[in-house]
């Protein structure tokens, strides 16, 4: 039986593991964006702008999905023990 305690510690650790992916996402966009846009160019035939574009809307996304399925969830929980 799930209690609200490990509920609440198992949202924790998806928190946490999610925000270091999203780190881990946006330093590779940072550091080694040249690298990924001539990847990505030559793989799907895209334009450069559009590839700016949509990493932004990747890590964007990541971010809000991460807040409302983890974060605010653990919190509301935190809250209610």
């Amino acid at each position: 039986m799930i209690t609200i305690e490990i509920m609440t510690e198992f949202l924790g650790w998806c928190s946490v593991i999610n925000i270091g992916m999203l780190t881990l996402s946006s330093m590779f966009v940072i550091l080694f964006k040249d690298t990924a846009v001539k990847i990505h160019t030559t793989m799907f035939k895209v334009d450069k702008t559009f590839l700016d574009q949509e990493y932004f809307k990747y890590l964007g996304h990541y971010k809000v999905i991460t807040i409302i399925f983890n974060i605010v969830p653990y919190f509301a929980l935190k809250i209610m023990t």
